[in-house]
């Protein structure tokens, strides 16, 4: 079997998981992708598939048919990902795959457990994809950081470059939020100052904030606290939301 003919056979596979409604609902959550991209494949369904397909010589093959046509594809790309073992064969796929992510699910799809033991170097590559100039990559590398280093590897020098960020891009500022908010359940000391001495833009601080107090690992104390460090913007303080109600 040639590429070609792989590619034909993955999509017809993938097509026939399609849920027409799914994927009207889920259009919405990923306004950066167009509607005629996605197939339309609950996520469980498509992990599923990508467990068993990854035993298969043609996955290796797909992996390096980038890029792909649709959504679903690039999920399936990242969840192949996700089964390798290798730390250097991972990275590789990484380096490869990485910029043709443009939406924030398959960005957060990844969750690279296999890193955990390799934390001491993963490091390295996390800080550089923080500055990089495409967002999803920088939203990939907080990510990484908040999935990885935020219990006991945590070091403060780590949330101090993700608050050192500067971006009007909304997709890297609301991870940037959510890491912070992550952080405080997690951190709740070392982070607070962060907010108490106003070392993130406006918009990230308040959001912050916001996510803090919605999450139920802040006590009710902690929360009433947090409240009053909110910062009134000022009127060109923003950081645009995309068209559609995705709000992560």
């Amino acid at each position: 079997m040639n590429q070609e003919e792989m590619i034909r056979d993955v999509r017809k596979r993938l097509f026939e998981m399609q849920d027409t409604g799914y994927r009207d609902f889920h259009a919405r959550l990923v306004p950066t992708v167009e509607k005629e991209k996605i197939i339309g494949i609950r996520t469980p369904i498509l992990r599923k598939f990508a467990k068993e397909f990854g035993k298969t010589e043609e996955s290796e093959m797909f992996l390096k048919a980038l890029p792909h046509q649709y959504y679903e594809e690039n999920n399936l790309h990242g969840l192949l990902i996700e089964q390798i073992k290798d730390y250097d064969k991972c990275l590789k796929e990484l380096e490869r795959f990485l910029p043709h992510i443009d939406n924030w699910a398959t960005c957060d799809l990844l969750a690279l457990h296999m890193m955990k033991k390799h934390r001491d170097i993963f490091i390295r590559e996390i800080y550089r994809w923080m500055e990089s100039d495409q967002p999803y990559i920088i939203r990939f590398g907080i990510s990484m950081l908040m999935r990885h280093y935020l219990d006991e590897e945590f070091k403060p020098e780590y949330a101090e470059k993700v608050a050192s960020i500067r971006s009007e891009e909304y997709y890297v500022n609301m991870v940037r939020a959510w890491y912070f908010a992550t952080a405080l359940a997690k951190q709740y000391e070392k982070i607070l100052p962060f907010l108490e001495e106003q070392r993130m833009d406006i918009w990230t601080h308040n959001k912050t904030i916001q996510k803090a107090r919605e999450s139920y690992r802040i006590t009710a104390g902690q929360k009433e606290y947090l409240k009053t460090l909110k910062r009134t913007p000022s009127v060109t303080t923003s950081s645009c939301q995309p068209s559609g109600f995705s709000i992560v």
